[in-house]
C-alpha cells in the first residue's frame, strides 16, 4: 500500500491523516492534543506559542495516527508528506534551526502600527500594487516589532520562518526552505518585480540573508532525516513534497485551483476564498491577496481571501438567545424554513463580532432591521438571520467580483453553516453560483498536496478524482424574492 501523510498545524492542535494513494482512501486521522493548546498572551492583545510545542503535537499525533491504522498499514508504507499550516506566524531560528523566542502568531495584534507606517512610508498605490495588500499585522510586520523591541535577538536570527517551514525543518532535520505562497503571506513578496519585496526589506531594515530559500509548492524540497524517521516510523528519505498555509490549504483540499473557483467556509467566522488569473487587488484592502499553492506552476495563480467575523457565532447566538430552548440545529433550520424568503420583511446585519475588513475595518454591530411586532415571530429571526449570513458572503463575492473573478460554483466542506438547506439556498439565488458540498479536510488535503508534489499524481484533477462528492445546491429558478431581500438588506449597512 502507497500512503501519504498529512499534518494540518492548525492553533489549537495538530491532526494527521493518512490517505491511500490509490483509492483515495482516509485510512486514519487522529488529532493530538484532545484539549485546545495552549496560547501565551504576556500582555493584551499578544498571541505566542512555543515552535517545540507545534513539534511534540505532531510526534504525538503522529504516534496516535499509526496506532489507528495498524491492523491495515504502516508508517513504513509513507511515500510523501504534506503540510498545512496556521498562516501569518513569526518563528525566529539561529543557524542550528533553535527557535530564538516564542512565535508570535496569526492573532497577535502587536504589530499593527508597524504595518500601518510602512504602508504609508512606502507608499498605498506601491504597497498594493506591489504586495497586493496593505502590510497590516502580517509577519514582516510582526519581525519589525521584533527589531525595535528585542534588537540583541534580533541580530542572532539565522532565518525567519512559518509554522509550517518550521515544522518542515524538523522533519528534516534542518532545511530551511520557505514558499512564495508562505512569503506573500508574511508581505515580503513582489507580484510586479516577482522577487522578495525591496521595499519591504529596505524599509524595516531586514538582511535578505534572513529570507529561507525559496522552492516550488509542490516539489520534493526535502526529506525525512534518518533520526527524525527512526522516532516517528517513517522511512528515511521520504519526501516533504508540500505545505500551504491553511486558507490555501482548504481551497486545495475541495480541489479549487483554477481562476473563478471559490472554497467557503462557515465555522465561528466565514471564509470564501476564491482563485484569480490575474495579479489584481482591492482598491480599498477589503480582502487579502496572496500567491495561491500553484502560483508560477507555471501559471498566475492568486488567492483572493475574504474573512467574515459575524457568520456561525451569529447563528449560535441565535440558537442559544432566540431559539426554543433544547432545540438542534437542524429543527432550528426547520423553523426558519416556515417563514417566508425574506422574513417577511426582517433583515439581520450580522457583523457584531469585532470589526470587519470587509466594511474598510469598521465595527459595524449586529442589528435588526424591519421588525413588526405584530407578525415577526422567532422564526422569522433565525431566517433572517441565516439569510444575513448569506447575504455578507454575496456582499464580499461582489468585491471579488469586481476584481475579475467570475464565480459559477461554491465548494465546501459538508459542515457547519453549509449543512443548512436555507443557507445554501439563498446564498446560491443571490449569487448565481451553485454550491457543491465534499467531504473533506485540511490534513487530508495536505496528504493530497504531498501526492501532487511527489509525481504520485499528475495534477490536482487527478490526486483528487476520489473526492468524496456529497451534493450540490443550485440556484432556484425564481431568485426575485431572495433578490428584494438583498438589496433591501444592503440598504441596511
Amino acid at each position: 500500500m502507497n500512503l501519504l501523510l498529512g499534518y494540518d498545524v492548525g492553533t489549537s492542535s495538530v491532526k494527521a491523516s493518512l490517505v491511500d494513494a490509490q483509492t483515495g482512501q482516509t485510512i486514519a486521522s487522529a488529532q493530538y492534543p484532545d484539549a485546545e493548546a495552549p496560547i501565551l498572551a504576556k500582555q493584551a492583545g499578544w498571541a505566542e506559542q512555543e515552535p517545540e510545542m507545534w513539534w511534540d503535537e505532531l510526534v504525538q499525533a503522529t504516534k496516535r495516527v499509526a496506532e489507528k491504522a495498524a491492523a491495515v498499514s504502516s508508517l513504513k508504507d509513507v511515500k510523501a508528506i504534506g503540510i498545512s499550516y496556521q498562516m501569518h506566524g513569526l518563528v525566529c531560528v539561529d543557524k542550528e534551526g533553535k527557535p530564538l523566542r516564542p512565535a508570535i502568531i496569526w492573532c497577535d495584534g502587536r504589530a499593527v502600527p508597524y504595518g500601518n507606517a510602512a504602508f504609508d512610508a512606502i507608499g498605498g498605490d506601491k504597497c498594493l500594487s506591489h504586495l497586493l495588500n496593505s502590510p497590516g499585522n502580517f509577519t514582516a510586520a510582526k519581525l519589525a516589532w521584533v527589531k525595535e523591541n528585542e534588537p540583541e535577538l534580533f541580530e542572532k536570527i539565522y532565518k525567519i520562518m512559518l509554522p509550517g517551514d518550521y515544522i518542515a525543518m524538523r522533519l528534516s532535520g534542518g532545511d530551511k526552505k520557505t514558499t512564495i505562497s508562505g512569503l506573500s503571506e508574511g508581505m515580503f513578496w513582489d507580484f510586479k518585480n516577482n522577487e522578495v519585496s525591496k521595499d519591504v526589506m529596505n524599509y524595516f531594515g531586514f538582511p535578505e540573508s534572513y529570507i529561507a530559500d525559496i522552492v516550488p509548492t509542490f516539489s520534493i524540497q526535502s526529506r525525512v532525516c534518518k533520526a527524525i524517521a527512526d522516532e516517528l516510523g517513517l522511512p528515511e528519505g521520504t519526501p516533504i513534497s508540500y505545505r500551504g498555509g491553511d486558507q490555501p490549504n482548504n481551497a486545495l483540499s475541495l480541489n479549487v485551483m483554477k481562476p473563478g473557483e471559490v472554497a467557503a467556509t462557515g465555522g465561528t467566522s466565514g471564509v470564501v476564498y476564491g482563485v484569480l488569473g490575474d495579479v489584481n487587488y482591492d482598491s480599498l484592502s477589503r480582502v487579502n491577496t496572496f500567491a495561491h499553492v500553484n502560483h508560477n506552476q507555471p501559471d498566475t495563480r492568486l488567492g483572493v481571501l475574504l474573512c467574515i467575523n459575524g457568520t456561525g457565532i451569529l447563528n449560535a447566538w441565535v440558537k442559544r438567545t432566540i431559539a426554543p430552548e433544547g432545540i438542534s440545529y437542524s429543527q432550528m433550520n426547520d423553523l426558519a424554513e416556515s417563514v417566508p424568503v425574506g422574513a417577511e420583511g426582517l433583515s439581520v446585519i450580522p457583523f457584531g463580532n469585532g470589526a470587519e475588513r470587509v466594511l474598510q475595518n469598521v465595527n459595524r454591530g449586529a442589528s435588526l432591521h424591519g421588525i413588526n411586532f405584530n407578525i415577526h415571530k422567532k422564526a422569522h429571526i433565525i431566517r433572517a438571520a441565516q439569510e444575513g449570513i448569506a447575504f455578507s458572503f454575496a456582499y464580499g463575492m461582489e468585491i471579488m467580483a469586481g476584481m475579475g473573478m467570475d464565480i459559477k460554483t461554491i465548494k465546501a466542506g459538508h459542515a457547519n453553516l453549509f449543512l443548512s438547506p436555507l443557507f445554501r439556498r439563498t446564498l446560491a439565488a443571490v449569487t448565481g453560483a451553485s454550491i457543491e458540498l465534499y467531504e473533506t479536510d485540511g490534513s487530508v488535503g495536505a496528504a493530497y498536496g504531498a501526492g501532487i508534489g511527489a509525481g504520485i499524481y499528475k495534477d490536482s484533477d487527478d490526486a483528487f478524482k476520489t473526492l468524496k462528492h456529497i451534493a450540490t445546491e443550485n440556484p432556484v429558478e425564481d431568485v426575485a424574492a431572495y433578490k428584494e431581500a438583498y438589496e433591501r438588506w444592503k440598504a441596511c449597512l
